[in-house]
């Protein structure tokens, strides 16, 4: 098969795009035309009507992070401990996620940026769904484009949303407007090391129908 890229070379770069959270290296600066490089890349995502309206806010000063970190925990701090305890002392892929997530909300201050990914608008709580699949489809695309670059270069991320609980404190922290809805927040830094693997994930067979749902027979 004839094809325009490696694919060895792709497949590996988008099967091995983790949330990294323990791996952040907490101590390593991000220099700021990384991150600028790694945004380029990122415009080129689709959007809706061609609209473009990302924005994206990079949070590296103590004190704000400090307060993000503070939000962050008041909102995910339950949640995280519940689920630790519904599964005891189970050591599977869940728990390691949740010991990671637990990591990530202890340590967000020192995380060398705290990116918040924005978009130019705000919808009502009432928006039919097809409004906000054409909002959210207007902006994850780059954000995800974002995060590939950035493994691309050694670095890593998690999309993340609890500190959303407060997007409103969180926006008076930083000045964003009132028209400008917050989507996630990415701790940001340098990788420990970049050799990151597959997860363990079912067959695409297992989860794919066609022609009517919980049809698994593909006819020729």
């Amino acid at each position: 098969m004839d094809t325009p890229f490696d694919l060895e070379i792709t497949d590996a770069l988008l099967s091995t795009t983790r949330a990294v959270r323990k791996r952040l290296d907490l101590d390593r600066p991000v220099e700021r035309q990384v991150l600028l490089d790694c945004v380029r890349i990122s415009q080129q995502a689709p959007t809706g009507s061609n609209t473009q309206g990302w924005r994206w806010l990079m949070v590296t000063e103590a004190g704000p992070k400090a307060a993000l970190a503070d939000m962050y925990r008041r909102a995910g701090g339950e949640y995280l401990k519940a689920n630790a305890a519904s599964i005891g002392d189970q050591k599977n892929q869940l728990s390691r996620v949740l010991d990671s997530a637990s990591y990530l909300a202890e340590n967000l201050e020192r995380v060398p940026v705290l990116v918040i990914p924005c978009i130019q608008g705000r919808l009502p709580a009432s928006a039919p769904a097809g409004a906000w699949a054409g909002f959210m489809g207007s902006i994850f695309p780059a954000v995800w484009s974002f995060q590939l670059a950035l493994r691309a270069r050694g670095l890593g991320s998690a999309l993340t949303t609890f500190h959303l609980a407060f997007e409103s404190q969180a926006a008076e922290l930083l000045g964003i407007p009132a028209d400008v809805t917050q989507v996630g927040l990415l701790p940001v830094a340098y990788t420990k090391g970049t050799d990151f693997r597959p997860a363990d994930r079912p067959p695409p067979e297992h989860i794919v129908s066609w022609e009517r749902w919980g049809n698994k027979e593909e006819r020729s």
